[in-house]
């Protein structure tokens, strides 16, 4: 296909279209599937990263194709100081990366005023609606297609997950490229590149969101049993479908 299909995006793929390329790509390395995505989205690919161990994995990958490729980082303004602390650190060893650190539209003081103190306790999915879901809605306007650091073996609610994926929550394709990869491959490609991380990986943290979301797990429990623990709730919404009204 020729530079034109640098027009399609989520309007236009068919599920024929999503087929002919998760076929296309099957057989290809998490790297080769990277450098299509930027090849065929060209700057409308943008990659949302929450800077865990996979996402550190994927900004390395990415900037040995796109040195300057823009990462958008939902900074809800209640994370751990080390998420920020490895951010820095990505920054000075990727200076030409264009991280945007995308701000919610009310501050935790508006917010508290409006909807009442602590509304990650009270309404958990409408605190992740206003400082995560709808900021990326606004970041990822204009684009066609958004990268995503999924993994299969994360949870059950992932493990259909495939490299190319109709994103109907914010019209995009979602680019998957470590689909296949395990937990161990994350850690194995950190360590033989000596990549920075964040800190609370080390202290049982496998998955990272919000500081009052988000705790350590215990040995043999899913990788996302510490995000909203002791609620029914498992994801934030960036990767679930709308639910019809």
């Amino acid at each position: 296909m020729d530079n034109k299909v640098n027009e399609a995006d989520y309007f236009t793929f068919t599920e024929k279209n999503y087929d002919f390329f998760n076929q296309k790509l099957q057989d290809l390395g998490s790297q080769d599937v990277i450098k299509w995505a930027f090849d065929f989205f060209g700057d409308k690919l943008v990659y949302a990263c929450s800077f865990g161990a996979e996402g550190i994995v994927l900004i390395d990958m990415i900037s040995k194709v796109k040195k300057d490729a823009r990462i958008v980082f939902l900074d809800t303004h209640v994370h751990f100081q080390e998420t920020y602390d490895v951010i820095n650190q990505i920054k000075e060893k990727y200076p030409e990366l264009q991280i945007d650190m995308v701000q919610p539209e009310l501050t935790l003081d508006q917010q508290a005023e409006k909807y009442g103190e602590k509304l990650w306790e009270t309404q958990p999915d409408l605190c992740c609606y206003l400082r995560k879901n709808k900021p990326l809605e606004r970041a990822l306007a204009g684009n066609s297609a958004w990268l995503s650091g999924l993994r299969r073996d994360q949870s059950p609610t992932r493990a259909n997950t495939e490299f190319v994926n109709k994103d109907d929550k914010f019209k995009l394709i979602k680019v998957c490229p470590l689909i296949h990869w395990s937990w161990e491959d994350i850690w194995d490609y950190i360590k033989e590149n000596d990549l920075p991380y964040n800190a609370l990986h080390d202290q049982n943290y496998p998955s990272i969101g919000c500081q009052p979301c988000t705790f350590p797990v215990k040995p043999g429990e899913d990788h996302r049993a510490g995000r909203w623990k002791d609620i029914q709730k498992t994801e934030c919404g960036l990767h679930t479908r709308p639910t019809k009204s």
